[in-house]
């Protein structure tokens, strides 16, 4: 049976975030967020989940938000940076909560640059239109757990159509793309990844991101820990017979 449950703001987490831009960071340069190119990184602030192991809590927590940088002034330095770097990657907290996203890639994707997009999925009529306008290159969505256990780990109703919608559109789009879920043991079995694994059979690319304690929403996750090499092994034996490829990161 699918989960249904209506996707709202987790308390008052976003109810005063404009849905115009709000970038909160820029890192110049990255070699590993955009695959085999040499990348800027732009990180949106705000997400419409409360995940408590998510590493940007000052992203995602309103109280940790400090003010958002212009949009042309982040644009300003994507210019004076084109033929140094080939790419730009947007990620989040949650990029598709911002109303204008596709056109704020439109803007980058004119400057020459390839574009990845990092989203949660809750948003597949975004997803789509980014798809339709061609402003993204790589799409890398979260997938955070099966369908009736999102609520769990996100700790925010969500409306499970929804996330199986963005997979949809992802999969049959001609955009290179990526499914990652983070391995956290307090909230996933080795028998939920593999479930994952199942709904996204035939998937051009699974990551499975090991926990790694560092800061997060939820403090307590400092003690968190991830699943032993052991099941990472046994888990990807079972994947690499159903996605096109699984890799560990």
């Amino acid at each position: 049976m699918q989960f249904l449950l209506t996707l709202h703001f987790h308390s008052k987490k976003l109810c005063d975030i404009p849905t115009d831009m709000r970038i909160a960071q820029i890192q110049k340069t990255s070699l590993i967020d955009y695959p085999a190119k040499i990348s800027a990184i732009i990180f949106t602030q705000g997400c419409n989940l409360a995940c408590p192991y998510c590493h940007n809590p000052e992203l995602v927590d309103p109280k940790r938000f400090t003010p958002p940088l212009p949009e042309g002034e982040v644009i300003a330095f994507l210019k004076k940076r084109i033929g140094q770097i080939d790419a730009v990657v947007v990620t989040g907290g949650e990029p598709t909560i911002h109303g204008d996203l596709v056109e704020f890639l439109g803007t980058i994707k004119a400057l020459g640059y390839l574009i990845k997009l990092d989203t949660n999925g809750t948003d597949p009529d975004m997803l789509r239109n980014v798809i339709r306008k061609g402003v993204a290159d790589y799409i890398a969505m979260d997938i955070k757990t099966l369908p009736e256990k999102y609520g769990v780990v996100t700790r925010t109703p969500v409306y499970a159509g929804a996330i199986e919608s963005s997979i949809e559109a992802i999969m049959e789009s001609p955009v290179a793309y990526e499914f990652r879920t983070t391995l956290s043991r307090s909230l996933l079995t080795p028998a939920d990844v593999i479930g994952i694994g199942h709904r996204i059979r035939t998937a051009r690319l699974y990551v499975l991101q090991q926990f790694s304690p560092s800061k997060h929403v939820d403090g307590a996750f400092l003690y968190e820990t991830g699943f032993t090499r052991e099941e990472l092994s046994e888990v990807k034996q079972v994947l690499d017979r159903l996605v096109q490829c699984c890799t560990l990161r």
